[in-house]
């Protein structure tokens, strides 16, 4: 290229030309920066969902302590109480209920509960049985499995626990009309499912959503009866914050799992494609007949 020619191309002569060149460039960085603004956003929700995860399972941790402690009580109370008072044995089989008790009981940290666990214990409960030397014994080893089917029922209220015996939910048997009316439909709108998102980490005020949304003070009040109608969230007190339900907190992790498992979802061939493959194969069709 001669010195003439790239002074033409730096220097374009026409002004329309130029006009055309700047254009381009600013498409191009602003192409750039969208790209960047999608990245940052995706980094900015990995990293949320990061300490969203490590709060719940800080929250689990200082709430199955709690219920630990609770447990505990419930165990030297109910022995103390209704074991068999005047006994030559009471004092060594108190130890032996405690111990067992308590190790079942402490199975509430587990994240799980394996059957296989609950299984061994309920065999050394039978085994503990076996070996008793008294018909009153009865009466103690009643107690026992009282507080230890307790404990099982707590676990499973805690969804930690499952038996085999229990049947995985058939899809067959889903109420459609209350997935609709109690869980789609509550989130189906975008400001209501902002102002979930909003208060999965800490309560907002009434102002804190009207800059979120950007709705007039009646059409907030709206939205946000109609999540509390939903029990999705709920009012601390008369003009206080608003808060998530565990039911609302529920509804918006399973919406947050569904999301990302899509994003990493395989792409399917879109319809233009299969247009474009079909005509392809008619041409080479057409092209064999010929021949």
């Amino acid at each position: 290229m001669n010195k003439v020619s790239k002074e033409k191309k730096d220097n374009p002569e026409n002004p329309k030309e130029s006009e055309n060149l700047e254009m381009e460039e600013i498409k191009t960085i602003s192409g750039k920066l969208s790209e960047m603004h999608s990245d940052i956003k995706k980094v900015m929700e990995y990293s949320n969902r990061l300490r969203f995860e490590t709060a719940l399972e800080s929250s689990r941790q200082e709430y199955s302590h709690s219920l630990i402690i609770h447990l505990f009580e419930d165990i030297e109370t109910g022995l103390e109480q209704n074991m068999v008072k005047k006994c030559p044995e009471k004092e060594n089989c108190t130890s032996k209920f405690t111990d067992l008790l308590k190790h079942n009981g402490g199975l509430i940290r587990n994240k799980k509960v394996d059957e296989a666990l609950i299984s061994a214990n309920r065999k050394k409960l039978d085994e503990l049985k076996c070996e008793a030397p008294y018909r009153k014994c009865e009466q103690c080893f009643s107690e026992v499995l009282s507080l230890f089917i307790k404990q099982i029922n707590l676990m499973h209220s805690m969804k930690i626990y499952k038996n085999n015996q229990e049947q995985k939910p058939n899809i067959s048997a889903l109420e459609t009309g209350v997935v609709m009316s109690e869980i789609l439909e509550p989130v189906s709108n975008k400001q209501r499912l902002e102002i979930l998102k909003a208060v999965a980490f800490e309560p907002k005020s009434f102002s804190a959503f009207s800059k979120l949304t950007g709705l007039t003070a009646g059409n907030l009040l709206f939205h946000l009866q109609k999540l509390m109608d939903c029990e999705l969230i709920l009012q601390q007190h008369e003009r206080g914050d608003y808060m998530i339900t565990e039911k609302g907190f529920k509804i918006l992790q399973g919406l947050n799992e569904i999301y990302f498992s899509l994003q990493y979802f395989p792409q399917q061939i879109s319809h233009s494609n299969l247009l474009e493959e079909s005509k392809k194969e008619e041409l080479t069709d057409e092209s064999k007949n010929y021949n």
